[in-house]
């Protein structure tokens, strides 16, 4: 995992989490990796794993099994998926808007855009499949 310099590391890799859970790799009830496997697997300090799943544990989206590790909550995936959509609309969709507005982009082209780039990079919609 490459990390962006414009976001706090603990939060990229709660992305990567979220991201696993929404392509139904991590289903609800699953173990996922502990923290120091995945600091280990995304050589990072495992204080800063701790911090992402500190983070995803406050959102409800894991849990943590005492003696057991940490699991995704049943409804960790449409939890992850709600605060996802808020921010992608609170933080991302202006600036979209505005480019769309600037570029004279209407939303038919965005509509094509948005269905080829299903088909080149996701198996099917309906399923949350893994990407190809």
């Amino acid at each position: 995992m490459e990390f962006r310099d414009n976001e706090a590391i603990y939060l990229q890799i709660a992305a990567f989490v979220s991201e696993n859970i929404l392509m139904g790799k991590w289903p609800g009830e699953q173990k996922i990796p502990s923290v120091r496997d995945l600091a280990v697997e995304l050589e990072v300090n495992p204080n800063t794993v701790m911090r992402s799943y500190e983070f995803l544990q406050n959102q409800g989206v894991i849990y943590n099994k005492r003696g057991l590790g940490l699991f995704v909550a049943p409804d960790g995936y449409d939890k992850i998926k709600a605060y996802r959509r808020d921010r992608f609309i609170e933080q991302d969709l202006q600036g979209i808007f505005r480019n769309m507005y600037l570029l004279d982009i209407s939303f038919e082209e965005m509509q094509q855009w948005f269905e080829q780039f299903k088909r080149d990079n996701y198996k099917s919609d309906n399923n949350n499949e893994n990407k190809l």
